[in-house]
């Protein structure tokens, strides 16, 4: 009896990891497009981003947002690197103009192309650029599409690709602008602490930049409450 008891412990605990580290459901009501087909309801420089058959790509290195804060969501999209990609997806930005200290960037990059292979791990997709990299390397391969839900929940944010849970964050420990809690470096210019960093904000999507196009679709968001 004891045996059965424990065996039925140990998968019940089993059951309870792999439901955490499972993607939440895509799938249900409350979903409802981050941008307008027209991106009538996006912030956005002139004659940067449009979209054509339902993807969504920038011809210069400037952001587009959205014009509401956002706070406890999922977020999901498609994206499609191109040859050397390094973009990313933005949350909890409360100055778009100055984004990069005030806000946290899930990484997107092309694994594929030597600098980006060669460069600081939390410069990988599917990580939190210059405070978390990815747990591991999910991205595909580029011209190929990928898929990433991203779920934030006051100081937890967690990310997957391609069904993996790829960054699991908790940013109060996040407490120092230089150091990392393992002790690595945080680039120079991502001057806010994470535990101080507001839990609020505009949602974005980073252009061209590093001179390589990155396209995005389908991209979904849910209000959690």
């Amino acid at each position: 009896m004891r045996t059965s008891r424990l065996i039925a412990a140990v998968f019940a605990v089993s059951a309870t990891v792999l439901a955490a580290q499972s993607p939440p459901s895509t799938t249900g009501p409350g979903w409802s497009p981050l941008f307008a087909a027209d991106l009538a309801n996006a912030d956005k420089p002139e004659h940067v981003w449009s979209v054509s058959d339902g993807e969504l790509t920038a011809n210069a290195d400037q952001a587009i947002w959205t014009k509401t804060d956002y706070e406890n969501f999922t977020l999901d999209l498609e994206f499609k690197n191109d040859k050397g990609t390094n973009s990313g997806v933005i949350i909890y930005c409360t100055d778009t103009s100055n984004w990069i200290p005030k806000s946290v960037e899930i990484q997107i990059a092309d694994p594929f192309a030597e600098k980006w292979a060669k460069a600081d791990k939390t410069w990988h997709g599917g990580g939190i650029f210059g405070h978390l990299p990815p747990a591991k390397q999910m991205t595909r391969k580029p011209g190929e599409w990928n898929h990433m839900t991203i779920q934030a929940k006051g100081k937890s944010v967690k990310v997957w690709l391609n069904g993996t849970l790829t960054a699991d964050m908790d940013m109060s420990k996040w407490t120092s602008a230089k150091k990392n809690p393992d002790g690595t470096d945080i680039p120079e210019w991502l001057s806010t602490p994470f535990a101080e960093l507001p839990t609020k904000g505009r949602i974005g999507l980073q252009g061209k930049h590093g001179d390589a196009t990155v396209w995005f679709r389908n991209v979904r968001v849910r209000i959690d409450g």
